[in-house]
Parts: C-alpha cells; structure tokens; sequence
C-alpha cells in the first residue's frame, strides 16, 4: 500500500503489509506456524543464504505473519524497514548492536525506564559497551557528552514513568552534528502521537507489549529503519560499511542502501542473537495494531481529564501529565504529539511512601502490575518494583522517587477511573 495512495493513519492501520492469503484467500493474516520453508530447487536456496533473492529460510530470520507486522510498523512509523524481535529490551540491543564494539559508548538520556537504565548502565558493559547518563533537557550537556567513541544518541519520546516528552528536533540536531544517528524509544506514543523519524530520529525501537497490541497478551519489540542514515559516510559503523566476512566480503549499506540496517538486523541480528518474535503474538499485535488511533483517542482523553481531576485532589502533590498547563513540558506537546500528550504519568503523593504503598493496595479497578499501554487502567509504584534495582538518585532522575506511582490510564469510563483513584487517596490519607 505504500506505493499507491497517500492513505491516512487509520487506513493504514488496518491494511498495510497484509494481503488476501494467497493459499486460501484468507483476509486476516494467518499464523504461519512453521520452522521452515521448502526451497525451490538448490539454487534458490543458495540464492536465499547469499541475500541475493529475498524469501523465507527459517522462522528464526523471517517468517510471513512476523513480515506483515513489521511492514505495518515500519509504515506507520513512516520507515523504509522494520525487524521484530522477542521483547522491547531484545529492540534495543538489536539496535545497538551493529553500531557499538568493545570501547564505544552511547549517550542516554535519564529519563528512561527503569528496566533500560539498568540494561544501559550494566548489563551492556558485559559487551564492552558503556553508556553516558544526561539530561536531555540540558543540550549544551548533551553535546558535551558525545565523544569520538559514541556511536548513538538514546532517548524516550515520553518518558516512562513521568510522561515526559523530549524535545526530538533538538536532540536530533545534536546527533547529526556529530555524524551519529538518534535511536528514540516511541513505545509510550506509538506512532499516532508521535513519528520520530519527522523529528530526524534515524531508528525507532518500541515495546510491542504496549500501546501497540494494546491488551496485555504479548511480549514482542521492534526496530524501525528510517533509511536516512549515511553509514559510509565514516568508518564508525563498520557493520554497515565495510566488508562482511560471513557474506563474502558483501558490504551491507553498498548492496542494500537505505535497507542497510534493516537486512543486517535479520542477517546478522536475529541470525546470530536469535531474539525472534514468534508468529503467534505478532498475530496478536497486527489485531491490536488495527484499532490503535481508537484506543489512543480514548487514553488521551481519559487521562486528560483524570490527569486535571488529580491536580486538584488534597492528598496529591504534584502531577506530571504534560497535557496539564503547569507541566514544563506542555508546550512540547503541540509540536513533538500534537493528537495528544499520551496515557502515561506519575503522581507525587504528600504521605510519602507509606501512602502510595497504601494507596496502590487500595485500588479496585486498577491492576497492580509490571506493565503499562493495556486497554485496562494499570498502576505501579516504580520505586519499589521497577525502578528498584537503582540508586535514590537514579530513581529521583527517572522520575520515579519513593513517594511516586507510576499511572497508565485506560479506555474505561473515566468517571468510573476517577470515583476508584478518589476512594483509594482517602484510605491512603488516613
């Protein structure tokens, strides 16, 4: 469909990347539950191994129910390619990974959720890999920041837990000054309320186990290839530029040019890291994806006018919505998601932890879990679960303090929503 008509967002939503199944004329894309595919003859098949001739080999590189999700993605998201992979954390090493070898570093911004400011500043070192923690909000920092080993600029377009949202154009200014591409995780937006790519973003990751199957049954992510990116315009990305000795010497961004980084994210990537995402929930996340701009519609709703309602409330301190007036970050809002400031944010109770410890238990249609992006209206207290492998002050920096809950609103009735938040911040206030 991308090469017809210039089709809105709730067209493409449902038919982008899918056909009538050739087999059966099937209209809803199959499961195509399989290891492997039988080759033509032995020449195809050597065709297939060589990258010569696109097709499908084996589940683990590409699979046709995974292939329309990502064509969907990659369009929505306004890319020329797309690679899915096991889980939002598996999308972000599978971002790094042809970019970054032992000594580089990437420069991150610290508002981020707490699971990947773990993996940044930890586990990536175990690759020899070291990450840079900045305010994103201070651009002569994070100018400062980049050095001649960075090999990319990491940021959330609304941050998790706060809701934040980072001033894209800016930041991509900064990376493309330096020769480096911006990776933006848009899990907390989706491609409805923001498209970072417009905002010069060269790679988008997201946590398909959010907005974007949008009900809580599937564990997936996803890379997103803007296809705008130069990589033989240095030697920093070796991957993608020079010789592949495991391709016979093929040079990945000369063969592929704008799909560079997406043929090496399946060749290379998945091949060797095997972080695939089963056909089963990339069924899943195709039927949420179909009625996205719906849901999203109803979360900025919802969570606007909760978001107000809380802002008022006596047991409360502060909010961070940045759909509210008073947020710092309101008027980013029109220019970097102008449908909407999300369903995401955090609110600071007066009783301290002891309250939203209280006030999380007293709940009755929230649910009380390590997730967020549900239809269902979802709540945390970050310090204490997901943010609790940091330190007080990385905690503070995400924003997720001890007196902090972390809010997902859903398409429930917001009466119902704000009549459930009022009776739990009484019983935590007393």
């Amino acid at each position: 469909m991308t090469d017809g008509p210039s089709y809105g967002f709730d067209t493409l939503q449902i038919h982008a990347g899918a056909r009538p199944d050739p087999a059966t004329g099937a209209r809803q894309t199959p499961i195509y539950q399989t290891t492997a595919y039988v080759f033509r003859d032995a020449e195809h098949a050597a065709a297939l191994f060589n990258l010569q001739e696109v097709g499908y080999i084996y589940s683990r590189l590409t699979n046709p129910t995974v292939a329309v999700l990502q064509e969907r993605v990659a369009t929505l998201e306004g890319g020329v390619g797309a690679v899915c992979c096991s889980s939002g954390h598996a999308a972000q090493i599978m971002a790094l990974f042809p970019l970054m070898s032992p000594g580089r570093n990437v420069v991150v911004s610290t508002r981020l959720y707490g699971g990947t400011v773990t993996q940044f500043s930890q586990t990536i070192k175990r690759f020899g890999w070291n990450a840079t923690f900045v305010d994103f909000d201070d651009l002569d920092a994070v100018k400062a920041a980049i050095d001649d080993d960075t090999r990319a600029v990491f940021c959330e377009s609304i941050a998790n837990p706060g809701g934040y949202i980072t001033d894209l154009k800016a930041i991509a200014g900064i990376a493309d000054g330096a020769g480096i591409p911006l990776i933006v995780d848009n899990t907390s937006a989706t491609p409805y309320l923001c498209r970072p790519i417009e905002h010069g973003a060269t790679l988008v990751v997201h946590s398909l186990t959010k907005y974007l199957t949008g009900n809580g049954t599937v564990t997936g992510g996803v890379v997103v290839d803007s296809g705008t990116f130069d990589w033989s315009a240095s030697d920093r990305f070796p991957s993608l530029s020079a010789p592949e000795p495991a391709y016979h010497g093929l040079k990945f961004h000369e063969t592929f040019g704008p799909l560079a980084f997406t043929f090496h994210g399946i060749a290379i990537g998945l091949r060797d890291l095997g972080m695939t995402l089963n056909p089963q929930a990339a069924h899943y996340t195709l039927m949420g994806i179909e009625t996205l701009s719906l849901r999203m519609q109803r979360h900025v709703e919802n969570a606007q006018t909760i978001a107000n309602w809380l802002e008022g409330h006596e047991a409360v301190e502060t909010v961070t919505y940045a759909g509210l007036a008073s947020s710092p970050y309101n008027s980013r809002v029109a220019e970097i998601c102008p449908k909407g400031a999300g369903g995401l944010f955090t609110v600071s109770l007066k009783g301290g932890y002891e309250s939203c410890i209280k006030f999380v238990d007293a709940l009755e249609i929230f649910s009380h879990v390590a997730n967020l992006g549900d239809t269902r209206s979802l709540v945390i207290h970050s310090a204490s679960t997901t943010h609790r492998q940091l330190t007080p002050e990385q905690q503070e920096a995400a924003g997720a303090a001890p007196n902090v809950v972390r809010i997902s609103i859903g398409i429930e009735d917001a009466d119902d929503l704000i009549a459930d938040l009022d009776q739990a911040l009484r019983k935590a206030a007393s």
